[in-house]
């Protein structure tokens, strides 16, 4: 294992750059909470917390808002993300101050939200116009009927995003909210709130009107019901458990939700994989922000056949990982972010240990480079009754299991109630994506870990089981913040029978039409 000397030396924010973000926030309430740098331990700012009248007075401003932007053509409402992806990729190399002081990332993983950012900008200013184009589907009669389908938005979205991705889990999901004519109420995680904030500066520098997109700040706890209470839709990314309750919450008020929760990911290695490329990969695919993602790793499945080539490449690539979190690209992987990550990474390997697995890499915390910091861990012998065997630990762990088959393999992938993304490696890319269509998952990427698939922004990404309802990305990270609103207008001969003629030659008349229509094969 390769660890930085001394301490990370992450150094505290300009307080200036503090001071003008929180001043966006609505949090004039007379409670603040302290928030420190994961890294260090250092004090990174004095969180101002949101009142009730903070959040009433957000969401008036928003609706105001909304009703103006809705009127503003969605071309221009495109142009705003186009020079929105121009200030992102600009100002780079200050959001991913923010991201790693404020999440204790390493920065390599800290740009992969500003990628994240720039292409679904760049979708979504290209695709939007398209997207939300009225449609004319055939009407009930041709040529008498005439049909429009039209997108209207759903009004104050509430987008609830967690700490471990601020940046991206933030600012690209209010993005597609944003160009479809909605307003966005944000309540980000307080000990990331900084990041979504820089995001809603930049957004307003790039010509966003004041008031579209606001940020609340507080414990999910105390304002979480008090947001989706006042919102018409809410995205929300974070725990199984608290999707359950966020849903039922919606539920309530019939408004609709998007839940991207857990994940206990698989990886398969297949007989004929490319070894060491597979090894090189699942490393990024594990250990990503200190494991720290959904998406991430957690199990892999490697055929007996090449069971111990991929398990010595993997483990002698994780010893090698660089930890550390200065602000520049000298580590390859970060800190955890809360003591209760640590706490629960720990558990989970004491608990393999104790009942026999093995480590065949990491396995400790190093208080020697931060407070929670903790080494990239490789388990072997992992089993049933292991707490790591089945609960998501979210930390940089992964367990790896001998299969003899492809078949096998898919079954053990399948053995989770969770179901957000896998991979599956093989030098036969055929035979890789028959297998990847029979895993549980809503992503499966064939040679690589996750970003193929989280990337290409054009393609739906979501997940099954517990791992949420709802899709982001693609076309349907767009519509989801609509409703449709058909209008139909009859020409001529009405739908009803004509002066004259009875119910009874009516119905005799639509069968024979309809099955004329049967055999033109006319929808």
């Amino acid at each position: 294992m390769t660890t930085a000397p001394h301490l990370a030396t992450t150094s505290a924010l300009p307080r200036d750059l503090v001071e003008r973000l929180l001043a966006r926030a609505r949090a004039g309430g007379a409670e603040s909470v302290p928030v420190f740098a994961p890294a260090t331990g250092a004090k990174i700012a004095d969180l101002p917390q949101s009142s009730l009248s903070d959040i009433d007075a957000a969401f008036v401003t928003a609706r105001a808002a909304q009703r103006r932007w809705a009127a503003v053509p969605v071309r221009e409402r495109m142009a705003v993300l186009r020079r929105f992806h121009d200030l992102v990729l600009a100002e780079q190399g200050t959001i991913l101050d923010i991201v790693q002081t404020e999440a204790g990332k390493s920065r390599v993983h800290a740009f992969d939200e500003v990628g994240d950012v720039a292409v679904n900008a760049r979708y979504y200013a290209t695709e939007a116009a398209r997207l939300l184009s009225p449609r004319s589907p055939r009407g009930v009669m041709p040529v008498l009927t005439k049909v429009e389908v039209h997108h209207r938005p759903k009004g104050v979205v509430a987008v609830i995003s967690p700490w471990n991705y601020p940046l991206a889990l933030a600012a690209s999901d209010a993005l597609p909210a944003l160009v479809a004519g909605n307003a966005v109420v944000a309540r980000p995680d307080n000990q990331t709130a900084l990041t979504a904030l820089w995001a809603i500066d930049a957004a307003e520098r790039a010509g966003l009107p004041a008031g579209l997109w606001q940020a609340v700040l507080g414990r999910g706890s105390v304002i979480g019901g008090e947001v989706i209470a006042r919102a018409d839709y809410v995205d929300y990314t974070g725990s199984s458990a608290t999707g359950r309750t966020i849903g039922r919450q919606a539920g309530e008020r019939l408004i609709g939700c998007s839940l991207e929760l857990g994940g206990k990911n698989p990886l398969l290695v297949l007989g004929d994989a490319d070894v060491d490329a597979a090894a090189r990969i699942a490393v990024r695919a594990c250990f990503a922000s200190a494991g720290q993602l959904c998406e991430s790793i957690e199990r892999i499945y490697v055929h007996d056949g090449v069971y111990d080539r991929f398990v010595t490449a993997f483990t002698a690539a994780t010893k090698s990982v660089r930890l550390g979190s200065d602000l520049d690209y000298s580590y390859e992987m970060g800190s955890l972010t809360f003591p209760r990550q640590l706490d629960t990474v720990t558990a989970h390997v004491e608990d393999a240990v104790a009942k026999g697995a093995t480590v065949l890499a990491g396995g400790r915390a190093r208080p020697d480079l931060g407070p929670y910091f903790y080494e990239p861990t490789v388990l072997e012998g992992v089993r049933a009754g292991m707490t790591v065997h089945r609960e998501e630990t979210f930390g940089p762990v992964v367990s790896v299991y001998r299969v003899h088959s492809d078949d096998e393999a898919v079954e053990q992938a399948n053995d989770t109630p969770y179901g957000l993304n896998a991979s599956v490696w093989s030098r036969d890319t055929a035979r890789a994506r028959k297998v990847a269509a029979r895993v549980r998952a809503g992503s499966v990427n064939v040679n690589e870990g996750f970003i193929a698939a989280w990337g290409s922004v054009a393609a739906p990404s979501g997940g099954l089981g517990i791992s949420g309802t709802g899709r982001r990305h693609g076309p349907e990270g767009l519509l989801k913040y609509v409703d449709t609103q058909t209008i139909a207008v009859q020409r001529g001969v009405p739908i009803a029978p004509l002066p004259g003629m009875s119910e009874s030659m009516w119905a005799k008349t639509m069968t024979l039409y309809f099955g004329v229509m049967k055999a033109l094969r006319q929808k």
